[in-house]
């Protein structure tokens, strides 16, 4: 603690001290509302770019749902398609006729 008499002493030697004391207060209230008012605006500008990205990813997903609906669609036909076109290869192949009927599998298994 600082007697009276000590203060008295800093206050008539040091006026100089105590009105730079007191012209530093208001500074560093406005610089603290600077920095406040910087970091706002920073942080607003980071949550708009994270929600910016968070809209894109879930756009992009409801888009590829409906695309993958689509494309399912017309992919069963296509397989369909194939796979009707490779069991007429596999089941009936064209050297089928040539071969007599004894040695066809069909007729062995009876």
């Amino acid at each position: 603690m600082i007697s009276f008499t000590r203060l008295s002493e800093l206050a008539t030697n040091g006026k100089k001290w105590i009105w730079i004391g007191l012209a530093a207060v208001p500074a560093i209230r406005v610089y603290y509302v600077q920095e406040m008012i910087a970091a706002l605006i920073i942080f607003s500008v980071l949550f708009v770019i994270a929600a910016a990205v968070v809209l894109i990813i879930f756009v992009l997903d409801r888009a590829s749902e409906r695309v993958m609906t689509w494309v399912e669609a017309g992919l069963a036909r296509v397989l369909h398609r194939v796979a009707g076109a490779v069991e007429g290869i596999v089941a009936s192949p064209v050297w089928v006729q040539a071969v007599p009927h004894r040695f066809r599998k069909e007729q062995s298994r009876k």
